[in-house]
């Protein structure tokens, strides 16, 4: 049973962002789609589903209608791992306010990621404004910001920013030289002194041969030692219509993952308007000033829903991180 609420936490496309789904039939749009139901004739209703018209009206059709709508893709169109997924715009929302330290974000995240040690992409820091005011959790990831420095500054374009929002590292081309993580305000970069401990990956992702280089674009494939690693928001997941693995680990809730372009966002469990969330929750950017426009925004530890505790035990589904058996 925990396993099957699992999978269906991790599919977010054809579940959880239903209110923005609009977006993602293909092009149809939502009155083709009300035309092609109609016009079946003993069409039965089993399981409902809400979806949002252009008009901003919510609408209630059939589950199986909806899913046999969008999978009209075309065959010819092939996903190039370099440019992204189009028409589409990755967003991350962190509620401070629920963190209470449990780290499974970052246990699952090392574990499907084959990241042991020190190169967690994902920390977690003890925040605190001044001695009169209440300290707080804060998981920091790469923020996939729409004006990256480390992109700017690579020599050998292996730091790139898909159309999708996600900025990724092609180890393959990763030359060492740590240009990007000098130039990265966050700090969130790692690299890799010695050859990881990964064991056999192979993740479930085509690689581009367009470029016509000796080997495929290898972007989110494994580390490799003397190249720079980072958090990917997992392509290799939402390519599968499926949620980062930092989201569906937290047993609080924490993170909310979702498309910008539909204005909605999930931690799985509950789907939110992002607008109206982040209006409502006052919710920022961090170092919005420096202009490097995150992709990732945070939600004030307001109203928390738990007391702080320095050194709270760790969520135990995902402690262990070695490689697989």
């Amino acid at each position: 049973m925990q396993e099957s609420n699992k999978n269906a936490r991790r599919k977010f496309l054809d579940k959880g962002l239903k209110l923005g789904f609009a977006t993602a039939l293909g092009g149809l749009g939502i009155s083709k789609l009300a035309e092609e139901i109609s016009a079946k004739p003993n069409h039965s209703s089993h399981e409902k589903m809400e979806l949002m018209d252009t008009d901003g009206n919510i609408i209630e059709v059939d589950s199986s209608e909806v899913q046999e709508v969008m999978h009209k893709t075309d065959p010819d169109e092939k996903y190039n791992v370099r440019e992204g997924i189009p028409n589409r715009k990755f967003v991350m929302v962190v509620d401070l306010a629920k963190c209470k330290n449990a780290l499974a974000c970052q246990s699952a995240c090392n574990k499907h990621h084959y990241v042991t040690g020190d190169n967690a992409w994902i920390k977690i820091y003890n925040m605190q404004e001044s001695e009169t005011t209440s300290p707080y959790w804060m998981p920091v990831t790469c923020q996939h910001c729409d004006e990256p420095a480390c992109v700017t500054v690579c020599p050998v374009d292996a730091t790139f920013k898909r159309r999708d929002g996600l900025v990724l590292i092609d180890n393959e081309r990763c030359i060492g030289c740590r240009f990007c993580m000098a130039a990265c305000p966050y700090s969130i970069r790692v690299f890799n002194w010695s050859e990881p401990d990964q064991g056999e990956i192979y993740l479930n992702m085509e690689h581009d041969m367009s470029h016509h280089s000796p080997t495929p674009e290898h972007a989110g494939a494994p580390s490799k030692m003397g190249t720079v690693d980072k958090c990917d928001f997992c392509p290799h997941a939402i390519k599968n219509n499926e949620l980062p693995h930092c989201v569906t680990a937290c047993p609080n809730g924490v993170f909310y993952f979702g498309d910008k372009y539909e204005d909605t966002v999930t931690n799985g469990d509950e789907t939110l308007r992002l607008s109206k969330l982040l209006e409502d929750k006052a919710g920022y950017r961090f170092m919005e000033d420096l202009g490097t426009q995150p992709s990732v925004y945070y939600l004030p530890p307001t109203d928390r829903l738990v007391d702080f505790k320095d050194g709270l035990e760790n969520y135990t589904e995902y402690e262990s991180v070695a490689k697989p058996e």
